[in-house]
This record gives C-alpha cells, structure tokens and sequence, in this order.
C-alpha cells in the first residue's frame, strides 16, 4: 500500500509539469492574441481617423461646388440682366445712332517719322478742332521707322490710334544723287492707306503730314466736299491747300476751285480711287506721280483759295524748297464757314466749266509787254494770256506765283487757266494758248 502511494506521487510530478507547460503556453497564446486585438484596434482607430478626414475633405468640396453653382446662377441671371439691357438700348435707337450719326467720314491720319516736336504740334492742333467730331473723324498716328521720341509722343495720347511702319527691305535709289528717303516715304504712304482702306475698313482716308496746322472748319469744308465725292466721279481727291494761297493772293474764304494739278498738303480720297492706286503705286516721288496726266486720266482736284491747312515744316526731307518764299507767307483761313449751308453744286463737273467761262469772260483782257502793269491800274477782274510755259513763267515771276509746272501743267490751274488775287479783291487769270477753247469762250 505504502508503494501504490508512493507510486502515484511520483506520477503527481509530471503532471503538474504538464499542467504547467499548458499554462504557460495558454498564457502565450493569450498575449500573443492580446497584442493582435491591439494592433487591430489601432487600426481601427487610423481608419477611422483618415475616414473622418475625407469626409470632411468631401464635405468641404461640396461646399464649394454648391458655391461655385451659385456663383454661376448669378453670373447667368447678370448676362441675361445685360442682354435685356442691351435689347432694350436697341428698341430705344441705339442702332440708329450708331448707323446714321456715328459712321466716319473719314480716317484722319497724321504721317510721321522723327519729328517729335513737330508732331506734337500738329497733334494738338487737330485735336482742337477733332474733339467735337471725334466719331466722325478717328484720328490716327503712323510712323514710319522707329524713332523712340516719336512713338513715345504718339502713344501719350488717348485720342489717337497709333501705326508703326517698320520696314526691313533695303532701299536703293535708282538714279545717282536721289535723296534714299523719298523712297521710304512712298512705302510708308502706301502702307499705312492701305493699312486705313483695307484693315480698317474706312471709306474715305484724310492724310496730314506731322509739320501741318489746320483751320477751323478744316473737318466742316471736308465733310462738305465728301459728298461731292460721292456724286462726282470726275473729283480725283479734294485738297485743303492752295499753292498760291500766300495772303498777298488770297481773299475769299467761301471760293473753292476745280484743278488739274494735285495740291497735295492736307488732302482726301476715297477708297475706290484707291483700289485703283495702290497696285501702280510709285517707289518715290508720290505726290508728282499723281500730277502725271496718265495717273488722274482727267480726273481733277477740288481746292480752296484760302488755304484749311498752315505748312510750318522748314526743316523736312525737301531741305525747306520753296519754304521762305511760297510755305511761310500762306494765309491759313481763320473764319469759321458754315459748309453745311453752301451750295457746292457749281462745282460739279456738268455746271463748272460754263460757271468757270462765265467768270473769266467778264474778266478784262490785257495784253503787251507792260500787261501786268495795266493790271494794276484796272479796278476789276483781268485775265492775261500766256503763249506757252516760258512766257508763263515770265509773267508769274513778275507776279510773284508759282511758276512751276509738271507735265504740262502749271500748279493750280484749271483748262490752263491760273486765277490768284491781286490787290483784293481782284483776281486775275492767267490764260493758256489753248484755254478759251477748252472753255468754250474762244470768240470771247
């Protein structure tokens, strides 16, 4: 008995080292599982963490999505606010001032190149007359090359648009002497016409040049004479310059004249005449190019007697020619004429070689060696006739005029006919071998 006890104790042994080996591999596996609950609870946390984050993340872009269609249904309600608006501007005439009273009636534009001071003076004499009628007369600056002093002085202005003509081509003259910048100046002109007539789409182009001042009813005289532009396709361009326009030759501000020389200095035509122009147009020495017979084919230039434009430039690409003598003396009309109330109708080409003939009929003929002395001694109108350019010259040498002609014609004349005052009111004509029958007056 006593060895079955003994016997059972010493099986009591492994037992309890079984037993304990269990437990501790219980208590293991309990930590082991202890440690995966916790690490699967931090994460949990962390997921709930990143998903609270997009959801506030998401709450804030719908937020700004509701905001941004708010903004945009406001935007929409303000667009279709202004589009009533403007329906409405319409029902009330805005379309009807806009076609009838605001179409140009012409592009006004000033050729510069690097005179800055003189431009500033033309500048500020166009707009003292421009403002009031700025809709009807856009005012325009193209400069041809790129002098800084000049684009700077342009582009201070906000009355104005401003061109710049930069051209890269090399300039040869083609005859040995000729001065490179007539050459750039007929580029610059056929640029920047074109530039006005086919960019910018305007009818009718005025061309000033940067040494210019104007008078008064400069704009009034041109709108005028635009509508004789219109109707009468014999009318080349319409010019505000009288060559002989010095104050000892001029005295009527309402006497307008046909010519068939191109006065140039201050004039406009239309983009018709342009069409035809552009094509042929010269590589220098524009403005004589368009006093050659084959170039206006008939086609005269309306002028006034007392000039709408002053030219102060003595210093320019022509050295000053003929500045002392004939530019510097003109007398630029200062009288505010009412064009709109004229009748400009004799100037038409069917009534204003009987209205012209008729003046110079009651004119009184003179003649002989000491004809310009008579002349000062006759009260009334005389008329001189001339056999051919030298004895022209002659005469108006005496006289003191423009004895210059190009092909054929001396400047201002009409049928050969030159009229300037002399002792105003007098006006004195100055008759070709060939005028009185040109004017059907050859029996006079």
């Amino acid at each position: 008995m006593a060895k079955l006890s003994c016997d059972f104790r010493f099986l009591l042994i492994p037992a309890a080292i079984v037993f304990i080996y269990i437990q501790m591999r219980l208590f293991a596996t309990q930590s082991e599982y202890a440690d995966r609950i916790a690490e699967a609870m931090d994460a949990e946390h962390h997921c709930t963490s990143q998903m609270r984050l997009l959801i506030d993340q998401i709450s804030m872009q719908q937020e700004q999505i509701v905001a941004l269609e708010e903004a945009k249904k406001r935007k929409e309600q303000e667009c279709t606010q202004l589009k009533a608006l403007v329906q409405d501007l319409e029902k009330k005439g805005l379309q009807r001032i806009i076609d009838k009273t605001q179409v140009p009636v012409a592009a006004i534009v000033i050729m510069a190149c690097n005179r800055a001071d003189y431009l500033e003076r033309t500048i500020a004499s166009v707009l003292k007359y421009q403002s009031s009628v700025a809709s009807k007369y856009p005012l325009f600056v193209s400069q041809d090359g790129s002098d800084p002093n000049v684009r700077s002085k342009a582009l201070s202005y906000n009355q104005l648009t401003y061109m710049q003509h930069i051209d890269y081509d090399p300039v040869h003259a083609e005859r040995p002497g000729e001065l490179i910048a007539y050459y750039k100046i007929a580029r610059h002109y056929k640029w920047a016409l074109d530039e006005l007539f086919y960019k910018h789409n305007f009818d009718r182009v005025i061309i000033l040049e940067d040494d210019m001042e104007i008078a008064p009813d400069f704009f009034d005289y041109f709108e005028a004479a635009a509508a004789l532009l219109d109707k009468d396709k014999s009318i080349m361009a319409v010019s505000s310059w009288n060559d002989n326009g010095q104050k000892q030759f001029v005295h009527d501000p309402y006497a307008l004249y046909r010519s068939d020389f191109f006065p140039g200095l201050g004039w406009m035509l239309t983009r018709s005449t342009w069409n035809e122009l552009s094509p042929k147009w010269p590589k220098a020495y524009w403005d004589d190019w368009l006093r050659l017979k084959e170039n206006h084919k008939g086609r005269q230039f309306l002028r006034p007697e007392v000039c709408r434009t002053y030219n102060f430039g003595e210093h320019g690409s022509s050295m000053g020619q003929f500045f002392r003598q004939y530019l510097e003396p003109i007398k630029m009309n200062d009288i505010k004429v009412d064009w709109k109330s004229q009748d400009l109708s004799y100037l038409m080409e069917d009534k204003y070689t009987k209205y012209f003939a008729n003046i110079l009929k009651m004119a009184k003929p003179v003649s002989g060696t000491d004809a310009i002395l008579k002349a000062s001694n006759i009260q009334g109108d005389v008329r001189i006739q001339y056999r051919d350019q030298s004895d022209f010259e002659r005469i108006a040498r005496h006289f003191g005029v423009f004895e210059e002609w190009k092909d054929g014609v001396p400047r201002t004349a009409y049928k050969g006919v030159v009229v300037f005052r002399y002792q105003p009111p007098k006006r004195v004509f100055l008759v070709g071998p060939d005028s009185l029958r040109q004017l059907g007056i050859e029996n006079a």
